[in-house]
């Protein structure tokens, strides 16, 4: 069996250039108005639970303030990437790579298994024993399991919440959230989660054998791989 299907590589690297752009034109976006709020109102500034940097425009897209392009390029990426989630899991669950590689148990979340789990990422020892239900170690699959069916689904949903032109026809959405600006508050905090997640992922990468882990994500690799 391949380590990694072809819809996963699919996904994996469809996905990429959206999220690229999804959070550069998000910076631009919050330059036009660096202040987070609670509930359903808010503008002024000492009302705010935050207030955000201003970010550069070699982080943004445009590489220039334009809150109509940004928006623009934000609802370009936006759709595809929501549908590629879709068709993620859609896949996810038809080949049960979700239930085989990802779901965790209740045994799973012993607190000695935890621990020694933790232990072994510490030793920077990612293929320690006692995995027979998949590939991935309880810290990988607990990671994988809260971006795939929490962070990644919560992005989209505030995103609605928040949008100009859908929010109106989803108030249902924005009441669950807690009101509009709550929406965007948890935007911007799952936005920064996915981030520091990317960032941890690749570092891990680096630590890992990078050319063997680039090359199965292209080619799929092989299950018993080392």
């Amino acid at each position: 069996m391949r380590r990694h299907t072809l819809t996963t590589r699919l996904w994996h690297w469809l996905s990429l250039p959206c999220l690229v752009v999804l959070f550069m034109s998000g910076l631009n976006i919050s330059n036009a108005h660096p202040w987070l709020y609670w509930g359903e109102w808010g503008f002024a500034p000492e009302h705010a639970w935050i207030a955000l940097p201003r970010f550069p425009e070699w982080m943004t897209i445009p590489g220039r303030y334009s809150l109509a392009q940004a928006r623009a390029w934000h609802l370009l990426a936006a759709w595809p990437f929501a549908l590629l989630l879709l068709f993620a899991w859609i896949a996810m669950l038809a080949n049960r790579h979700f239930a085989r590689d990802i779901a965790t148990n209740r045994r799973d979340w012993r607190p000695r298994a935890v621990l020694a789990d933790v232990r072994a990422h510490l030793r920077l020892d990612f293929d320690h024993a006692g995995h027979a239900r998949g590939r991935y170690n309880f810290l990988q699959r607990l990671s994988y399991g809260l971006v795939l069916g929490v962070v990644l689904p919560g992005m989209i949903a505030t995103g609605i919440a928040i949008s100009p032109g859908m929010g109106p026809s989803f108030g249902w959405l924005v009441e669950l959230v807690g009101g509009r600006q709550s929406a965007r508050s948890l935007h911007f905090i799952l936005a920064w989660g996915l981030f520091a997640f990317f960032v941890v992922h690749i570092a891990l990468v680096l630590l890992t054998n990078p050319w063997r882990q680039l090359r199965d994500m292209v080619t799929g690799g092989r299950r018993d791989a080392a």
